[in-house]
C-alpha cells in the first residue's frame, strides 16, 4: 500500500511517487573515468560519493536515455531520509529489558499493553534497540485464540519498502480493524485465530519505528530482523521450540527471501525457520515487469484498461525495459538498478497509473489518493496516533504514518528495487523450508500472472517438476476459490477475486490459506 501500504511493494510499487526525482536534460557524453554530468547523474554522483566516482560511458549514456524517456518522471534527487521525530520513555514503563552475549549492542524492551479491545489473547509490545546505531524497532505480538501452546507463530511483514506492518494488523489480518468512527470491529477470521503473530515495523523509521540513521537496503534490515527474534525468543522461550514462519506482502518479495537467507546462514540460533509465505510481491522484475502489459491489457481475468494503443507502447518498452533489469542482475550497481527501475517503473506501470484506477485492486478507481486509494488507511493512522493508543502500547515516534515515503525512495535510490533477491529462493527450498507464493487475481502492482510466471522461471532442483505440476482446484466450503500449482515443497496460489490484499478482500480464503499452509498441507487438498 504506499506503495501498497504496503506495497505494501507499496508504492510497494508505485511506478512513480510524488517525491521521486526528475531527470531532465542530461545529455552526457562521458568516458569511463571522467564523467562530467548534468542533472540526474550529476546528483547521484555527488550524493553517493567518491565510491560512485568511477562509472562508465555506457552507464552514463543508460542514464541519459532514461532522463531523455521520461523528462518529467520526477522533480529532484533525494537520496537520504529525515529523522522521525521520537521521545524515548522511561525504563518503567516497559515490564521486561533483555539483551544477549551473542548481540552486543542490542537489547529489547518488553510492555504489556494496556487493555484497547483489540484482542483478549495475551499480548506484547515494545522496541528492539540497536543501541550503537540508535535503531528502533517496534512490535506488536498477539497469542494464538486456539491454543498457544502448541499453535504456530507468524511473523507478519508488510511492504513498501516504507509501509506500516501495523496497517496489515488493523486492515487485513489482525484481530480487529478500525472502522471510520475511530472504533474497533473484531476480525473473527485473524491470523490468530490457529497461530501466535508478531506485527514488525521495518525497517526503521517505518510506522512507530524510529532512528536517526537509514536503512535503505534489503540486505541490512535482514540483520536487524534476525536479532529482534534472536531476543524474542530468549525472553519468551516457551514459544522457541514452536513452528515459526515469516510471511509478508509486496516489497516483501524482496525481504522475505534475504531474511529466510540470514536466518539459514546462523547456524547457532534459538529458533528454527519452519517456512516462508510471500503474498503479492515484487520478488523478479526481470520476469515480473514482462507481466504488467498482459494484465492491463485483458489478460489476466480482468477487462483492459487501456487502448489497444497504449498497450501496444508497452509492448514495445518491454525489451529495453528488460535489457536494464538484466544489466542490474548482472552488476547488482547502483549505476545499473536505479536506471533499471525508473525506466521500467515509468514504462511498465506508469500508463495504468494515469488512467487513475485502483493499483491493488484493478476492479475499481482509486478512492482515497492520499491514502493508498484506502480511506480505512486513514482511519488506522488516526487511531495509531491517538495518545491512548500510543500510551498503551509504549509507541515513542510523535506521529504515526502508513508509508515512509522517504525510505520508499531511499530504497529505490541505493539500487535495491531491481535487485535479484529471488536467487535466495532456490537455497530456502534446499534447506528443506517450503515456500508458499501467494497471489490475489485482481492486483495489478503485483500481479498474479508475474508471480506465477517468475515461479515457473525459477531454476533449482525440483524446477522441471514443478513446471510440469498440473494446476488444481483449491475449495472452500464447496466453492473454488483458487488454484494451486505445487511440487515438493514450492508451492504457487492463485486467490480468486482478491487484490493486493489479499486478506482484506478475501478474509475466509486467506485464513483457510493459513491454516492449510502451517498444517503442511502444500497441496492445498480437500
Amino acid at each position: 500500500m504506499k506503495s501498497s501500504i504496503i506495497l505494501s511493494s507499496f508504492l510497494s510499487a508505485l511506478a512513480v511517487t510524488a517525491d521521486q526525482t526528475v531527470f531532465r536534460n542530461a545529455h552526457q557524453q562521458a568516458a569511463a573515468a571522467g564523467v562530467k554530468a548534468s542533472s540526474a547523474l550529476g546528483e547521484a554522483i555527488k550524493a553517493l560519493g567518491d565510491s560512485f566516482q568511477q562509472i562508465t560511458s555506457e552507464t552514463a549514456q543508460v542514464w541519459a536515455e532514461m532522463e531523455r524517456e521520461f523528462p518529467d518522471a520526477v522533480d529532484k534527487l533525494t537520496f537520504l531520509s529525515e529523522p522521525k521525530p521520537a521521545t524515548q520513555r522511561p525504563a518503567t514503563e516497559f515490564d521486561f529489558h533483555v539483551s544477549a552475549k551473542e548481540l552486543p549492542g542490542h537489547a529489547l524492551r518488553v510492555k504489556k499493553p494496556a487493555d484497547l479491545g483489540v484482542d483478549t489473547v495475551k499480548q506484547y509490545s515494545g522496541y528492539l534497540d540497536v543501541e550503537d546505531e540508535d535503531k528502533h524497532f517496534f512490535y506488536w505480538f498477539f497469542e494464538s485464540r486456539n491454543d498457544p501452546k502448541n499453535d504456530p507463530l507468524i511473523l507478519w511483514l508488510n511492504g513498501g519498502p516504507g509501509c506500516s506492518s501495523m496497517t496489515g494488523l488493523f486492515f487485513e489480518l489482525g484481530p480487529s480493524s478500525v472502522n471510520k468512527h475511530g472504533k474497533l470491529d473484531y476480525n473473527p477470521n485473524a491470523w490468530n485465530q490457529n497461530a501466535s503473530v508478531i506485527f514488525l515495523d521495518q525497517p526503521v523509521n517505518v510506522g512507530y519505528s524510529y532512528s536517526s540513521q537509514s536503512v535503505s537496503s534489503t540486505v541490512a534490515a535482514g540483520k536487524d530482523v534476525y536479532a529482534l527474534l534472536t531476543l524474542f525468543f530468549k525472553q519468551f522461550p516457551e514459544y522457541s521450540k514452536l513452528p515459526f514462519h515469516i510471511a509478508g506482502e509486496s516489497y516483501a518479495g524482496h525481504y522475505i527471501p534475504v531474511f529466510a537467507a540470514e536466518i539459514l546462514s546462523h547456524k547457532e540460533r534459538n529458533f528454527d525457520l519452519t517456512s516462508v509465505l510471500i503474498g503479492n510481491g515484487l520478488t523478479d522484475g526481470l520476469t515480473q515487469y514482462k507481466y504488467y502489459q498482459p494484465m492491463a491489457c485483458g489478460e489476466g481475468g480482468a477487462p483492459a484498461v487501456l487502448s489497444e494503443e497504449e498497450c501496444a507502447k508497452m509492448d514495445a518498452a518491454y525489451p529495453r525495459c528488460a535489457s536494464m533489469i538484466q544489466n542490474c542482475y548482472n552488476t547488482e550497481s547502483v549505476w545499473s538498478c536505479v536506471p533499471a527501475s525508473i525506466y521500467c517503473n515509468n514504462a511498465m506501470m506508469g500508463p495504468y497509473q494515469r488512467t487513475g484506477k485502483n493499483v491493488y485492486d484493478i476492479r475499481g478507481a482509486c478512492e482515497d489518493s492520499e491514502n493508498l486509494c484506502y480511506p480505512q488507511m486513514g482511519w488506522i493512522s488516526k487511531y495509531l496516533n491517538s495518545k491512548e493508543v500510543k500510551s498503551a502500547v509504549g509507541a515513542e515516534v510523535d506521529t504515526f504514518e502508513s508509508c515512509n515515503f522517504d525510505i520508499n525512495r531511499n530504497f529505490l535510490f541505493n539500487g535495491d528495487w531491481m535487485k535479484p533477491y529471488h536467487y535466495a529462493v532456490p537455497h530456502i527450498l534446499e534447506a528443506g523450508v517450503p515456500v508458499l507464493i501467494y497471489a490475489g487475481d485482481k492486483d495489478f502492482i503485483c500481479n498474479w500472472l508475474g508471480n506465477q510466471g517468475w515461479t515457473n522461471a525459477l531454476e533449482w532442483a525440483g524446477s522441471k517438476e514443478f513446471q510440469a505440476a498440473p494446476t488444481k482446484n483449491w475449495t472452500l466450503d464447496g466453492k473454488t476459490v483458487g488454484t494451486v500449482q505445487n511440487a515438493g515443497n514450492f508451492t504457487f496460489l492463485r486467490v480468486f477475486e482478491a487484490g493486493h490484499m489479499t486478506p482484506f478482500n478475501q478474509p475466509e480464503a486467506a485464513l483457510d490459506m493459513v491454516n492449510k499452509w502451517v498444517s503442511g498441507n502444500f497441496g492445498f487438498e480437500a
